[in-house]
Order: structure tokens, then C-alpha cells, then sequence
């Protein structure tokens, strides 16, 4: 499976591992911003909770991998698989 994914992002082992990297430090720094957010909120735990917690996760996402790229070096990958994302989401061809 990984090497199936290195060689679709057409990247080095180490590359790849900064990737991976990326994904883990983004993904723990989107729950920690998105349950902050939250905090500041009146909102009680419970299903309407949950719900704006996967959508604010969901919008904060993208600009915490985008900030965790930066010093990892993987800003450029990450700004392009974005795109590509984004450009699937909103049906628009590139």
C-alpha cells in the first residue's frame, strides 16, 4: 500500500515519511484548533456539538496541514493535493 502511494505521488522515502508526517502533526493540530473553537462556544456536548465539531474540522483542516507543511518542507505537495481535492469537490475540470 505504501509503495503503491509513493510511486502515485511519485515521491522519495523521505519525502513520503514528511508527508505522512504532515497528515498526523495537521489532522492532531485541526482537533486541538476545532475543540478550542468550541470551547469559546456555549454549545453543550451532544449530537449538535458533534456536528459543528465535523464541520469546523472539516473547514480548519486544510489550513492546518497547509501550516504544518511549511517547516516539514512539503508546502508545495500539499498546496497542489488541495487543489486536486477541491477541484474534485466543486466538479470543476483544471
Amino acid at each position: 500500500m505504501f509503495n503503491k502511494l509513493k510511486d502515485k505521488w511519485k515521491v522519495s522515502w523521505l519525502q513520503f515519511a514528511l508527508i505522512f508526517s504532515t497528515f498526523a502533526f495537521g489532522g492532531s493540530l485541526c482537533s486541538y484548533v476545532s475543540k478550542y473553537i468550541l470551547s469559546l462556544t456555549t454549545i453543550e456536548k451532544g449530537t449538535e456539538y458533534v456536528l459543528i465539531y465535523i464541520m469546523l474540522a472539516t473547514l480548519v483542516w486544510p489550513l492546518c496541514v497547509l501550516t504544518i507543511s511549511i517547516p516539514l518542507g512539503q508546502f508545495v505537495f500539499f498546496k497542489r493535493y488541495l487543489i486536486r481535492i477541491w477541484t474534485k469537490i466543486s466538479g470543476k475540470s483544471s
